[in-house]
């Protein structure tokens, strides 16, 4: 096995590729984790290990071809979760996790909270976030009603399987965020919605395999597509509910000049690089 890994390293390191995407490809063909490939000694036959080798390759080849590893796994980690992901849905990213810290403290932090809050997501996608806020919650004793939206019919086949994983009574609702759920009212709306600039250059393996329409936000400043989210969330939050966007790090002032017209002044959050990339206010 560390033999297949050196060699593939070596492919990788050349192609400018993360190193590690050769160790979770690996642990995905011997259904180990990856700590384990370098932790225990792995017993295999011969024919096995011709296998394993020959499906290896197969996999390094997609992989310098660009496609994203957690496509060729079909499996994509975020928090405490392991999603089901594929072509047609949008590949959960690290720095997304810090908005469902955001959504979990402020739940903690009401006066009510022992009363079940109703949140809304816009964009759901994967379901990543609305499946950790629904986990993590549950873990905090915090009662929550939850709805996915999600307008993309290739992505809520994933949303849907993964809320399935989980057995989560996430309802789904596949439809524009622009008309979805007329006559909802909810104490928080949460959002990820497509925000990068049409014409900003995107990593090979983003702009080659990841949905366009999980990705640009229009043309100039990417801001027709957050503007639309707002107008929902300003629709379907209650007087006094909490809304929380993700957005492009050059965004944050732009976002906040949308949400003065209906919210009290927001505040835009850093992500563990320190860029701007969350907003948050609460409507008037």
């Amino acid at each position: 096995m560390k033999e297949l890994l050196r060699a593939a390293f070596s492919q990788f390191e050349k192609n400018q590729i993360a190193t590690v995407d050769a160790e979770l490809l690996l642990a995905h063909l011997l259904g180990v984790s990856r700590k384990q490939i370098h932790s225990q000694s792995i017993e295999l036959s011969e024919s096995e290990r011709e296998k394993i080798s020959s499906e290896f390759n197969e996999l390094i080849q997609q992989r310098l071809l660009g496609r994203p590893v957690q496509y060729i796994t079909g499996s994509a980690a975020f928090r405490y979760l392991e999603l089901e992901v594929g072509e047609g849905v949008l590949i959960p990213r690290p720095e997304t996790e810090l908005i469902v810290d955001r959504v979990i403290g402020h739940l903690s932090s009401q006066p009510d909270k022992e009363n079940s809050k109703s949140i809304i997501e816009l964009g759901a996608g994967s379901g990543a976030i609305s499946i950790a806020i629904a986990t993590e919650a549950s873990l905090k004793g915090l009662k929550i009603s939850l709805v996915a939206v999600e307008k993309s019919p290739a992505a809520a086949e994933w949303l849907n399987k993964n809320i399935a994983k989980y057995d989560l009574p996430i309802r789904v609702v596949i439809e524009d965020a622009s008309t979805a759920l007329p006559d909802i009212k909810a104490d928080l709306v949460v959002a990820n919605p497509p925000y990068i600039p049409n014409d900003e250059k995107l990593p090979t393996e983003v702009e080659n395999f990841e949905p366009e329409v999980a990705l640009r936000g229009g043309a100039v400043d990417g801001m027709q597509i957050p503007k639309l989210f707002i107008d929902a969330a300003t629709r379907l939050l209650k007087s006094g509910g909490f809304f929380i966007t993700e957005h492009h790090e050059k965004q944050g002032e732009l976002i906040r000049g949308v949400l003065a017209r209906d919210f009290l002044p927001a505040q835009t959050h850093a992500d563990l690089t320190g860029r701007d990339r969350f907003t948050s206010a609460i409507k008037r």
